[in-house]
């Protein structure tokens, strides 16, 4: 079919000078849709990973910050606005914002023109956040583009997209001519030996120490061989953890006796000069760790050029080498590798044969290629997207219309933080510090701090606040007798020796959020630690919420340690105890755990729809679903808005729901447990009644008046019966901010 070629291109994805596998894809794939595409402006939306950005070419038009929500919709309306025809974007998890990296489906949300999806990662196994990102990316997608048959087949069996929409097309590469390597081997000064190589971005999960310990074996059957490491030490490593991996691999090669026959090159290289050093090249080497790659560009140019490969049988590995294109070897074998290695060195006719045939087969997938067959894609795309009503181009009515949520403003919690944590109360949006501080509050802005810095625009302050919680919580815990204590002066006093059972389990849920979810190295292990140490009181805690929460904890905790077998039973012992308790009150009119429905009443159901990940076969799911179903019906007021079960009175069996005061750890709560359910489900229902409890704090309430206050961006504490309790006490500043970044997490 002879479609209509989108003149007005942009791609999105990062882009040099930063330093990434995705980058140089970007720049490679828009530079050759350009030349081959003449008639058509190609430009760059680049994702940074960094706040300060990067000194971009003219390619670029616009940049976004990965971790800033908003500067994705500001970059869906500049495409809308500046009339773009077609988006191609590159998709890895770990270069958005968000959870799985749900921000790009912020800006997916609200562009208008078509969009081709090209994905770099293709998992066979998604946890449940990869499985709901990959499912709106392909809803929000026109076509999708997977590098290698795998990809097809796993988008097909797993997500259950058609074939149809799906186009495969190998990762370009450089047309570089078919050579001798010697002719490149004078300028590197390695002229009469035999070059190995392994490129890319440095990190552990490449795998080169095996190959280091298989150059003895190597070297004592060619002792010309050279093992040339080409890349610099990836910047989220650097980051983290410096040159460690780096040292670990020198020190190795001193150990094993072969610092003459490594040398490291530890710097990003240009494509012209990496096609030199790959002119070099004799055997290059991906000793990759992880099977599930489908893709990788580095042994697609270096296969393209005509060298023999050795490679572990990661997915793209093993599709591109079978048949005797190339040699695989087991994972973390070195034994394996060096045999293959010597295979090559020891018969030079099956190495120049191996070079032939993988030179012909790269001819299909040169750049050019590559881009003309995207071209094609792109106009299948739009030219589907032609004959679709007008309408599907954006003619929203409000209710099609992505939901607006309120900005991020971190200025009160920060207010209400000194050095030693935040301050329980308020006096208006002043901090109270006749009333000092308290775990509770310090474990949930310890979750705050994690998440955001985890999913939405870090603020400049999030990294200081975060060791001020966490530091907290670790001086909170009474190392005596195992337990949280909970209230603490001013003046830095502990005012008792053990808190209450529901403050140790909200310590407990903190301290496995930042397990899971913080991205500094110390935080991670301390909040291990503390986990650890608060796990054997909570066994024995009597309180269904401390129950619930150390659930939550538990949960994070175990997604990180799956094979930790004090955690997981415990995880079940806790699960069914909710699940007896319901059992042992519950009625066709009371489906409830107690005979009274009190406080943060959503965490048990909560608890019980994500301890059902790990006690699949019992009826956790089903209670917590059911319960939830029942206090969300309770919690409906006549005018169909959220009215949470109260503070004076609760809700006894066979009385009438006491309404004021409303607190909002309720409707927090209540947020939080109806997107777990959606999460379950996938029924959007939740996804209704979690944005009905959220939009309590916006003034959808019985008053009227909106508890979230924009002009410092902290919270009342309470909707009492004519007003609102005026006091920004940290509760409920916290409750508010914790609702937000969870309706971030999930475009409703």
């Amino acid at each position: 079919m002879d479609y209509p070629v989108p003149r007005r291109i942009a791609f999105l994805g990062g882009f040099p000078p930063r330093l990434c596998g995705i980058a140089t894809f970007t720049h490679d794939l828009c530079e050759a849709v350009a030349k081959v595409a003449t008639n058509s402006n190609c430009f760059v939306c680049a994702v940074n990973d960094r706040p300060s950005g990067y000194d971009y070419p003219p390619r670029v038009q616009i940049q976004l910050d990965e971790k800033d929500l908003e500067s994705y919709r500001r970059t869906a309306d500049f495409l809308n606005l500046t009339n773009v025809d077609m988006l191609c974007v590159q998709h890895e998890f770990g270069i958005y914002g968000g959870p799985a990296g749900s921000h790009l489906l912020a800006l997916l949300n609200d562009v208008k023109m078509p969009v081709v999806t090209t994905l770099h990662t293709v998992l066979s196994e998604p946890n449940s956040g990869q499985r709901l990102v990959m499912d709106a990316l392909s809803e929000r997608s026109d076509r999708i583009i997977v590098m290698a048959q795998k990809g097809v087949d796993i988008l097909e069996d797993t997500y259950k997209i058609p074939r149809s929409k799906i186009d495969l097309i190998p990762h370009g590469i450089p047309d570089s001519p078919f050579c001798d390597s010697s002719v490149y081997k004078e300028a590197f000064g390695v002229q009469g030996r035999q070059v190995l190589l392994t490129f890319g971005l440095l990190s552990p999960g490449k795998g080169i120490e095996y190959v280091i310990e298989a150059l003895p074996e190597i070297v004592k059957r060619h002792p010309n061989v050279v093992y040339l490491i080409l890349g610099a030490t990836h910047p989220q490593l650097v980051a983290r953890e410096g040159e460690a991996y780096r040292l670990s691999l020198e020190r190795l090669a001193e150990d094993r006796g072969v610092t003459d026959h490594v040398i490291f090159y530890n710097r990003f290289v240009s494509l012209d000069d990496l096609q030199e050093f790959i002119g070099a090249t004799d055997i290059y080497i991906t000793p990759y760790l992880n099977e599930v790659q489908i893709t990788s560009g580095t042994l697609a140019s270096v296969f393209g050029a005509g060298k023999a490969v050795v490679s572990t049988p990661y997915w793209h590995a093993k599709e591109l080498l079978s048949d005797g294109r190339g040699l695989l070897v087991p994972f973390r074998d070195a034994g394996a590798i060096a045999t293959a290695v010597c295979t090559y060195l020891d018969n030079p006719e099956l190495l120049n044969t191996t070079r032939k045939g993988a030179y012909a087969l790269g001819r299909d997938t040169i750049w050019p290629v590559a881009a003309t067959r995207y071209m094609d894609s792109f106009r299948h795309a739009f030219a589907d997207r032609r004959e679709l009503p007008r309408a599907a181009f954006g003619e929203w009515t409000l209710a099609s219309r992505p939901y607006e949520l309120p900005p991020l403003r971190m200025d009160h919690i920060v207010n209400m933080t000194d050095n030693t944590g935040i301050f329980q109360h308020a006096i208006y949006t002043v901090p109270n510090y006749h009333e000092g501080y308290c775990t509770d509050d310090n474990a949930r802005a310890y979750i705050l701090a994690v998440l955001r810095n985890d999913s939405l625009h870090a603020h400049p302050e999030i990294a200081r606040l975060s060791t001020i919680y966490l530091g907290f919580l670790a001086a909170a815990f009474n190392h005596g007798n195992g337990r949280f204590r909970n209230f603490m002066s001013h003046s830095r006093q502990w005012l008792e020796t053990k808190g209450s059972e529901d403050s140790h389990g909200r310590a407990l849920w903190a301290l496995g959020v930042g397990v899971r979810h913080s991205q500094n190295n110390g935080h991670q292990k301390l909040s291990t630690l503390f986990f650890k140490k608060g796990l054997a009181t909570a066994a024995v805690s009597t309180s269904p919420r401390a129950w619930a929460f150390t659930i939550l904890g538990l949960n994070d905790y175990l997604h990180l340690w799956p094979n930790d077998t004090e955690a997981k039973d415990l995880v079940i012992e806790l699960t069914e105890r909710l699940i007896r308790l319901w059992k042992n009150f519950a009625t066709d009119d009371w489906p409830w755990f107690e005979p009274s429905a009190t406080y943060e009443n959503a965490r048990l159901c909560q608890a019980l729809i994500v301890g059902s990940q790990w006690v699949p076969q019992s009826e956790s799911l089903a209670i917590g679903l059911k319960s939830l179903e029942w206090l969300a019906k309770v919690q409906t007021a006549q005018g169909g808005h959220f009215s949470p079960i109260a503070c004076h009175g609760f809700y006894e069996r066979n009385s009438a729901k006491a309404n004021f005061d409303q607190q909002p750890v309720e409707a927090q709560g209540m947020v939080s447990a109806c997107l777990e359910a959606f999460r379950a489900t996938q029924n959007p229902k939740w996804t209704q009644e979690a944005k009905r409890a959220f939009e309590w704090f916006l003034g959808r309430n019985e008053l009227g008046l909106s508890l979230y206050d924009p002009s410092t961006g902290g919270c009342n504490d309470g909707l009492q019966i004519n007003r609102l309790n005026e006091n920004q006490g940290a509760e409920s500043s916290l409750a508010f901010h914790l609702s937000l970044v969870e309706m971030n997490t999930i475009r409703i």
